[in-house]
Formats: C-alpha cells, sequence, structure tokens
C-alpha cells in the first residue's frame, strides 16, 4: 500500500505541487526518427490493407432495383450483335444461321432468285437484320464468306477475313478517339466466328487448322461438324476426338478459351462445353408434324431429324452457347481481349518515331 501510495503522490520537490495534475488526452508526442522506426518495423502497407467489410443493412435501400433499370434501358436501346460464318459452299451455313435465329435473315434468304456463283477469290458479305423478341431489340449483322475453301488453290484464302475483322476494329478505334465523338459508337466488331468443319469422319485439313490457328487470336472461334447426320454415332464420336486432339496438338484455342474463365463457376459451366467442342448439328429450316407437334427437322427416307432434338444433334448447344448463355460473354472477350490488343498494337505503332 505505501509502495502504491507513492506512485500515486509523488514526493514534493522543486517544482511540485499539490494541485492535481492536468494531463491531455492526445497521446504523447514522439520524436520524428521514432515514428519512422515504428513505420518501418510495425506498420501494415497498403497493398495488405484490409478491403471493405460488409455493412449490415437496417432497412430497405433499393439496389436491386438497378437490375430493373439496366433491362428497362436495354429495351429501349436495345443492343447489337455480329456474327461471322465460315465454311466450304455447300455444308449448310444459310440454313444453320436462319436456325439460329429462327428467321430469314442468311444471306441467300435475304437476296432470293439469284444465281448462286462460286467467286474466284473470298467475297465477304453482311447482311444486318432488326430481330425482336418479348420487346427486347437486336441489330444482328450476319458476315457470309463465299469462296472459302472453294478453289483448287486455297493459299491465303483467310487474308480477305482477317483483313474484314481488323477493318471493324479500325473503325471502332476511330471513332473511339475522336475528340468528340458519339454517345454510343456503332459496333460492327465481328463478336463470334463459327467455323463449319466438312463432315468427314477423319482429322481437320491443313486449311482447318491453319485459319482456327490464324482466326483465333483476333476473334472468338466456335468449330462446328456440318451435316452430322451424314454420320453415324460411332463415326461422329470417333471425328470430335480426333478434331480435339489435332487442336491440342496445334495449341489452337477456341471458344470458350481457358485463359479468360473468371471464376469456379465460369470454369466448371465451360469445361462441359468444351468436352463437347466441336459441336456436331444438323440445320433446317423447316417444320414438320411429330407426334402431333411441329418441329424444326430434315426428313429423309428413316424418318425426320429434329434439329433441336438433343438425342439427335447437338445444335441446342450451340444455340445456348451462342445466344443464350454466353452472348454477352462473346461480346465482353471481343472488346476486352481481341480489340484491345489490337487497340495496343496500333496506337504503340503510331507513337514509334519516324
Amino acid at each position: 500500500r505505501a509502495v502504491q501510495a507513492h506512485r500515486l503522490c509523488p514526493p514534493r520537490g522543486a517544482g511540485s505541487s499539490l494541485e492535481p495534475e492536468e494531463r491531455s488526452m492526445e497521446p504523447p508526442a514522439v520524436p520524428e526518427e521514432e515514428e519512422e522506426e515504428e513505420e518501418e518495423e510495425g506498420a501494415v502497407p497498403l497493398s495488405m490493407a484490409p478491403g471493405p467489410v460488409g455493412c449490415q443493412l437496417f432497412g430497405y435501400v433499393g439496389i436491386e432495383a438497378v437490375l430493373d433499370q439496366m433491362k428497362i434501358k436495354t429495351m429501349k436501346t436495345g443492343f447489337e450483335f455480329n456474327i461471322m460464318v465460315v465454311g466450304q459452299s455447300g455444308l449448310g451455313k444459310s440454313t444453320m444461321v436462319n436456325t439460329l435465329f429462327k428467321s430469314k435473315v442468311s444471306r441467300k434468304s435475304s437476296q432470293p432468285g439469284q444465281e448462286e456463283r462460286i467467286p474466284k477469290t473470298v467475297q465477304l458479305q453482311s447482311i444486318t437484320h432488326v430481330i425482336e423478341e418479348k420487346g427486347v431489340k437486336m441489330k444482328l449483322t450476319v458476315t457470309d464468306t463465299p469462296g472459302f475453301g472453294d478453289q483448287i488453290n486455297n493459299e491465303n484464302c483467310w487474308d480477305p477475313i482477317i483483313k474484314y475483322i481488323n477493318e471493324q476494329y479500325e473503325r471502332y478505334l476511330r471513332e473511339e478517339i475522336l475528340i468528340t465523338r458519339k454517345r454510343k459508337i456503332p459496333d460492327t466488331r465481328v463478336h463470334g466466328c463459327v467455323y463449319f468443319v466438312p463432315p468427314t469422319g477423319h482429322w481437320l485439313r491443313p486449311l482447318d487448322l491453319e485459319f482456327m490457328r490464324r482466326l483465333s487470336k483476333i476473334v472468338n472461334v466456335v468449330p462446328v461438324i456440318a451435316k452430322a447426320d451424314t454420320l453415324t454415332l460411332e463415326e461422329r464420336a470417333e471425328f470430335k476426338q480426333r478434331i480435339q486432339e489435332n487442336l491440342k496438338t496445334h495449341a489452337i484455342s477456341v471458344y470458350p478459351q481457358e485463359d479468360f474463365d473468371q471464376d469456379p463457376e465460369d470454369r466448371a459451366l465451360n469445361d462441359r462445353i468444351r468436352e463437347k467442342i466441336p459441336f456436331a448439328v444438323v440445320g433446317a429450316d423447316q417444320e414438320h408434324q411429330v407426334n402431333g407437334k411441329r418441329v424444326l427437322g430434315r426428313k429423309t427416307k428413316w424418318g425426320i431429324i429434329e434439329v433441336e432434338n438433343p438425342a439427335h444433334c447437338e445444335f441446342p448447344l450451340l444455340q445456348d452457347l451462342l445466344i443464350r448463355s454466353h452472348l454477352q460473354d462473346l461480346k465482353d472477350i471481343t472488346h476486352n481481349v481481341h480489340y484491345e490488343s489490337y487497340r495496343v498494337r496500333r496506337l504503340n505503332e503510331s507513337n514509334r518515331p519516324g
């Protein structure tokens, strides 16, 4: 007790007083040198600082209404989607596009009555339509490539296609770097390229490999086996396995690319899709009566091949990938990856001296 009393009441001395000592609430001053030492030893760097902590709401705020606002705005303004189909003549490209969008949107459907002549070189033709479903408008542009792979000498037949894709990137870039630019830049960039592989049942041809190797670096390439009804189920399974081996051997990354999976859920979904690629598809834009129902299909001597029946072909998987599940992802990867790499390359070229 004496010791405690001694601590509480210090002895009288020079400058001491019986009045209580006024103590400041501020911490004692620390010399600058000591402050620096403490920061170096115990301070937490900014990069390791904890992130924002979730805040518990005690009432309704209305944050979820932002989704409704985005939906209403999209329904008013609509959106754009540009798709390219590449393959030899006679593989059903036009029919497949019409089947995908349940309307006559292909080049042949938009230009009836014209004679189909094989051009001497690859000519690209684009058709634009506005499709509306349940109040949502989509400006769809379908680019066809007649003449691809139809010549005896197909050397560099992919050059016009690469040139066209880069021209759309260049057009978007020129609009983007203007001082006074448009509120909404028209988007003519190719968001997806569906490549039709002929149903040979063997291996990918050198033309197929070289095209996908070059185009997969600048656009999202989705390979499909055209007219898969010409193959038996066993031949189709073997052909798909050989194509997957070819793509892996030649390091060709088709859509959806493994490098762009953002989270485990996306990776799990895309892994299931990658196991099915290339999709074995059958196109048909005519309806038939099957068990009292009207279905899209192709009539043969042994029955009707239902296009939207997963037991008959894999067209539903292609439709889900291009429209129902990955349409926005196709546009995001086009803008954030392919267009971004083109933009960086072009700006670096323009900044070089001389």
